[in-house]
C-alpha cells in the first residue's frame, strides 16, 4: 500500500506523523505502525499481510502537513471455483507454458469464465453451501443443485430436535430433501450444510468455458497481442452478461442449462 503526503500547494512533503487504518472484511480494523521512512520525499508504503478474503478499506492520515488519502484493496478467496487449469487456459490461447507474464491476469479470466458458465448450468465446481429452510413438512427443497451430499442439518431454534444424517435422503438433480424414517421435519427453521456441484466436468461444459475465455481474452487483447488467430468473435446478448458469451459456447451449454433452479 502506498500514499503520497503533499502540502497545501500540492508539493510532496515528508510528514511529522502518519496513521494507517485498514478496515477488514469482517468489520474490524487494523492500525499497523508505519515506521519505515519514505522511499522518496513524501512517498510512504506499507506491506500488509492479509488474513481475510474480501474488500479492505485503506485510510492514510498525515499530520504536519495535514493530508489524507482513502483507498481500497480486494483480496480474493484462496481457492475460488475454477473450471479448468491455468495450463489449459494457456493452451487454448496459444500462450507458451514457459511464459508467465500474464499468469495473474489469466487466473482472473479463468475465474470470471467459471462464473459465466455456472450462470447457465448451476454449480459445476464442487463447493460447500449453507442455507436456512423451513421445516414442518415431509420434504425440503435445497436451492443449489446438483446436490452431491448433505453434510449436516441442525435446528436454528434450541427446542428443535436433532435429525440424524442417516435419516436423510436427497435427490441430487432436484434438490428435494426427504426423511427416510417415515417422519416429517419438525416445525421451525433448519440450517442445512451440503455439497453442490458435479463430480466431473463434461466435455461440452469445459469446451464452452474455454470458448468464453478465448472470446474475452481476444476482445481485450486481440489486436495488441497478435491473437487474431485464436478464434472468432461471434457473441449473443445475454441478460446480465451483455456480449460476453459467444454463440458457440451457448450452443454447447444448451443440454446443461439450469432451468428454474433445477440443473
Amino acid at each position: 500500500m502506498t500514499a503520497t503526503c503533499t502540502d497545501a500547494g500540492g508539493t510532496a512533503t515528508d510528514a511529522v506523523g502518519v496513521t494507517l487504518t485498514i478496515g477488514l472484511p469482517d468489520g474490524t480494523t487494523a492500525t499497523p505502525v508505519v515506521t519505515n521512512p519514505p522511499t522518496a520525499t513524501g512517498q510512504y508504503s506499507y506491506d500488509y499481510v492479509t488474513t481475510q478474503a474480501g474488500r479492505h478499506s485503506v485510510r492514510w492520515v498525515f499530520t504536519t502537513p495535514a493530508c489524507a488519502h482513502t483507498d481500497v484493496l480486494d483480496v480474493r478467496d484462496a481457492a475460488p471455483p475454477l473450471l479448468f487449469s491455468l495450463a489449459s487456459a494457456k493452451k487454448k490461447l496459444d500462450i507458451p507454458a514457459s511464459s508467465t507474464a500474464d499468469d495473474d491476469e489469466l487466473r482472473e479470466f479463468v475465474e470470471a469464465t467459471t462464473q459465466c458458465v455456472e450462470h447457465f448450468t448451476g454449480p459445476v465446481v464442487p463447493r460447500t453451501v449453507t442455507e436456512v429452510t423451513e421445516g414442518g413438512t415431509e420434504r425440503m427443497l435445497l436451492h443449489t443443485t446438483p446436490v452431491l451430499s448433505v453434510t449436516s442439518i441442525t435446528g436454528v431454534e434450541p427446542w428443535q430436535l436433532e435429525i440424524p444424517a442417516a435419516a436423510l435422503d436427497v435427490d441430487a438433480d432436484t434438490g428435494v430433501l426427504r426423511r427416510n424414517d417415515w417422519l416429517v421435519f419438525w416445525p421451525g427453521p433448519y440450517r442445512v450444510v451440503y455439497q453442490a456441484g458435479r463430480r466431473s466436468v463434461s466435455a461440452n461444459v469445459s469446451l464452452a468455458g474455454k470458448l468464453i475465455l478465448q472470446h474475452l481474452w481476444r476482445t481485450n487483447y486481440g489486436a495488441s497481442r497478435g491473437l487474431t488467430g485464436i478464434g472468432g468473435d461471434d457473441s449473443v446478448q445475454v441478460p446480465g452478461l451483455g456480449y460476453a458469451i459467444p454463440n458457440r459456447a451457448m450452443e454447447l451449454l444448451q443440454g446443461d442449462r439450469d432451468i428454474g433452479g433445477i440443473a
